[in-house]
């Protein structure tokens, strides 16, 4: 009975080896492949979730998958801390061992952030964008005929077609019909990895967290 106990214990063992292993060498192929389909310079931080692996790798389904792309930039826009997850990614193990392209996410989401310097660098000329907390912020000066005047504003962020505007909201300083001014757009002209879209947009303390998904999307090798 004692030999039947060590024989399980260190079979186990083997076993948990070989599985933290084989998801090694997964993670890696599926970094590679990530970069490849994002035209990433370099390869990003992968991390499959769920154990134990082999069980996933048998089936050649994977139901998150997460990245962490760092820092990129896409059309001047500096995109800090890009990372997301890939949901119900098809591998099946042959593929994935001869390095064929059939590799395929249901879904894929990333989530980054575009730093409080990098809304103020779209802002138009004189304005400063600043914050506290999760509100944004614009302040400066204005000509009001002959007078120069100081105004500050709180600023509403919403996604349309092609970025991601910013409207003057709760105008103090100069009437609210003369502040069309304070309204821009930061553009996303750029391709996104993935081919994503933007879904969404917050203000955060760092500036404005964005959310972009897609669906059905090849993870190239």
């Amino acid at each position: 009975m004692r030999k039947l106990i060590i024989f399980l214990i260190v079979l186990i063992v083997l076993l948990v080896a070989v599985d933290r292993v084989a998801v090694a060498g997964v993670q890696r192929d599926i970094a590679t492949r990530i970069a490849a389909s994002s035209d990433l310079a370099g390869t990003p931080t992968v991390t499959i979730e769920g154990i134990p692996f082999l069980t996933q790798a048998i089936a050649g389904r994977y139901p998150e998958v997460r990245f962490d792309l760092g820092t990129l930039t896409y059309n001047t826009v500096k995109v800090d801390n890009l990372r997301g997850a890939a949901y119900d990614v098809t591998a099946p193990l042959a593929d994935v061992v001869q390095n064929r392209a059939q590799i395929t996410a249901g879904r894929v989401r990333v989530q980054g952030t575009l730093s409080r310097s990098t809304v103020d660098k779209f802002a138009p000329r004189g304005v400063k964008i600043g914050g506290s907390g999760d509100r944004l912020t614009a302040s400066g000066e204005v000509n009001l005929g002959v007078t120069k005047v100081k105004f500050d504003a709180e600023m509403r962020v919403e996604v349309v077609d092609g970025g991601i505007k910013l409207t003057a909201d709760k105008v103090n300083g100069i009437p609210s019909n003369s502040a069309g001014f304070l309204t821009y757009t930061i553009p996303f002209k750029g391709k996104l990895p993935f081919d994503v879209k933007v879904t969404g947009v917050k203000a955060v303390p760092a500036g404005l967290e964005i959310t972009a998904e897609a669906s059905d999307v090849p993870l190239r090798g």
